[in-house]
């Protein structure tokens, strides 16, 4: 009875009156914000903003220009606002004040004038002296020795963010390759599988076809995991979190190698390598400068107006003018240093030297890296056509002999080594797209002018 009770009340409660039905509960799902689509341009100006090296280098050029304007103010005069009120314990005696006053009180320090004593002075101070010209020398070459270092460090992180940028298209585009590969294993398993049952081939067939499938389903799972590594890789510069989900948008038509002369001409003109070794020995010769220049006198001009008096007043007792001026020049003429300077001096000159050398080095290797890179991209692009033809010919010959063991005039090892060597030149052609484009990266490391 206590059970039937139960039963009775429990489907009671489930009945719903008419009208009063309700709706299943639907929660509905935020709308998923599509995937962020990335082209090089883009690429490279969010590296920009993220790359640590490239910053350092932005900030080194810009405290070397603040360097540099402040070279050119040293040569200019300088003027300050002086404001001191000084008391100094008397002595007991009188002196003469000099104030229009008979006597004053006499202070115990002998060096200054007065018991009270007040200076407000307005000072102008100028040094002549040529090393005031060599340190703005000094400062024009190391500012534009950093500019330089800072289109290497731009040009740098261009040829980075476009190898990482290929090199992730790379891995999509051979994921996507896998991804056929499998399907073309896993239907010719299903081929052979069929020509079994017809007693049209042995099961031999059906068991290497079934091998190349396990195989192409492991190669899936490495391009799968080498394309999410590439991605990470390239979103550490694009994202604040790598993980941000982004597609990647290039043109199909790789980018045009210029002739060789144009190179030439960009290289000798545009190279920032060169120009910062060049500046870097305009740094050296005015190094020394500097030093020759401790063998000459400096020429200092002090202008001083204001008030130094007993009173902080414009005029003193009896209407003495406390308000004044003074001029002073003064001419510091080197005499003896034991040698310093000489030595001085001829530590810049080895220092030269070795600029020097670092100059003639970096013209050389700029020239072999030259003709190395333009060689690589004009192979590479070269092989790029190549490497399509081998792509449609691989496509064929798979067609065709599939169709030749469908008829029963190949066999099974045939057709895996046509769906091999179709994957092979797929796979080989990504990697001819990011060599040609890693090249032109590297000539644009030395010139700056190869167009996209």
């Amino acid at each position: 009875m206590l059970i039937g009770g139960v039963l009775t009340g429990l489907l009671g409660c489930a009945i719903i009156a008419p009208g009063q039905a309700s709706a299943p509960d639907v929660t509905t799902a935020a709308p998923v914000a599509p995937p962020v689509v990335i082209t090089l341009e883009e690429a490279i100006h969010r590296a920009q903003s993220s790359d640590a090296n490239y910053a350092a280098a932005v900030a080194a050029s810009r405290t070397a220009a603040l360097d540099r304007n402040i070279a050119y103010a040293n040569l200019l005069p300088n003027a300050i606002y002086h404001n001191q009120a000084l008391y100094t314990q008397s002595n007991g005696a009188r002196n003469q004040a000099g104030q229009g006053v008979s006597s004053q009180a006499a202070p115990k320090f002998i060096a200054n004038n007065a018991v009270h004593e007040y200076a407000s002075q307005l000072n102008v101070n100028e040094t002549l002296g040529l090393s005031s010209v060599a340190d703005v020398r000094h400062a024009q070459a190391l500012a534009a020795q950093a500019e330089a270092e800072q289109e290497i460090a731009h040009r740098g992180l261009v040829a980075a963010v476009v190898s990482l940028f290929y090199e992730s298209l790379a891995a999509d585009h051979k994921l996507a390759v896998a991804g056929r590969a499998y399907g073309e294993a896993s239907d010719f398993t299903k081929l052979a599988t069929e020509r079994e049952q017809a007693r049209e081939s042995a099961h031999a067939d059906v068991i290497k076809a079934q091998l190349e499938e396990q195989g192409r389903t492991r190669e899936l799972q490495d391009a799968k995991t080498e394309a999410e590594r590439a991605r990470l890789e390239l979103g550490v510069l694009l994202f604040p979190d790598p993980r941000t989900a982004y597609t990647l948008s290039a043109p199909e038509a790789p980018p045009v190698l210029a002739a060789r002369e144009d190179i030439n001409a960009a290289a000798t003109k545009n190279n920032p390598e060169l120009r910062s070794a060049l500046e870097a020995l305009r740094a050296s010769d005015a190094s020394v400068l500097a030093a020759r220049a401790s063998y000459l006198p400096d020429v200092a001009l002090t202008y001083t107006y204001g008030i130094d008096a007993p009173q902080l007043a414009v005029n003193g007792p009896n209407n003495v003018r406390n308000l004044g001026y003074s001029a002073m020049v003064t001419v510091d003429i080197p005499v003896w240093d034991w040698f310093n300077t000489q030595r001085r001096v001829k530590q810049s000159e080895i220092a030269r030297q070795s600029t020097q050398v670092a100059l003639s080095a970096t013209q050389r290797q700029l020239i072999a890296r030259l003709d190395e890179t333009y060689s690589e991209a004009a192979t590479a692009r070269d092989e790029l056509a190549s490497l399509d033809l081998s792509v449609s010919t691989a496509a064929e010959s798979l067609r065709l002999t599939k169709m030749a063991y469908t008829g029963g005039e190949a066999t099974v090892l045939a057709v895996v080594d046509a769906q091999n060597a179709y994957v092979t030149a797929q796979n080989a052609r990504e990697d001819g797209r990011v060599r040609y484009e890693a090249a032109i990266a590297k000539l644009q490391t030395l010139t700056g002018t190869i167009e996209r």
